[in-house]
């Protein structure tokens, strides 16, 4: 019988919340579960999914178009409806996991945005907390139309301004971010525009290409957590 520990079921909620993800991403937030802000390598990884798998709490699988293992929290362990695995937005959710867990590795918590509240509101990938900084996060691995970009650039400028948002923050392949850029240089007051940043961190398959140093904060035990330091402001 497995032995299942409370970090165990930590990561299996963390799972929960993001749906899916890979073995990249395993290792960042498990190192994270163990208050490092390093990832485990990948064999504790493999390790670990495999104990979860035995113990019912994990299900995992290896899409062909996806070239590697993804793992999900399975319907037993969170009550939730198995993930479909040849959705378009597969990659997307494995890639959102990727950012949670590296959230997770410098002490922020990591929460599903709300959920839209009328036909123009928006819903974000995920928000990233740590002392009293919130953090919208957008991960964007193809760029969206012109006029879907202003309705929700004008969400974002009403979160900045009237949500207590600190910072809307993009991580995306080559080609997204420069759209995402150029779109928000139109779009985004100025009194806003610094607080909506981009970063180059997928390629065009999903995989993370970006540095931990795109999120580095201060120590942890630090009075303020200021801007994630020093992303260029594109």
């Amino acid at each position: 019988m497995v032995q299942v520990t409370e970090r165990d079921l930590a990561m299996v909620d963390w799972l929960g919340t993001v749906r899916l993800a890979g073995v990249d991403a395993i290792r960042w937030a498990l190192g994270a579960m163990l208050g490092s802000a390093e990832p485990i390598s990948t064999r504790k990884a493999q390790h670990w999914i495999m104990r979860m798998v035995e113990a019912g709490l994990v299900a995992r699988a290896r899409p062909t178009f996806q070239g590697a293992s993804i793992v999900w929290a399975t319907h037993d362990a969170v009550g939730r409806t198995p993930p479909n695995l040849f959705r378009q937005t597969t990659r997307h959710e494995v890639a959102v996991a990727s950012v949670s867990a590296r959230y997770l590795a410098l002490g922020y918590s990591w929460q599903r945005d709300r959920r839209p509240v009328g036909v123009l509101d928006h819903q974000a990938d995920g928000i990233a907390t740590r002392d009293g900084r919130v953090e919208l996060v957008e991960v964007e691995l193809t760029a969206k139309s012109a006029p879907r970009y202003r309705l929700i650039y004008e969400n974002h400028a009403r979160r900045l301004t009237q949500e207590g948002i600190s910072e809307v923050v993009y991580f995306c392949t080559v080609d997204a971010d420069r759209i995402v850029t150029r779109e928000a240089d139109r779009l985004i007051f100025r009194t806003e525009r610094p607080r909506l940043v981009s970063t180059i961190a997928f390629d065009k398959r999903g995989h993370w290409i970006g540095s931990q140093s795109d999120l580095v904060t201060p120590a942890q035990g630090a009075p303020d957590v200021p801007e994630i330091a020093r992303r260029e402001v594109r």
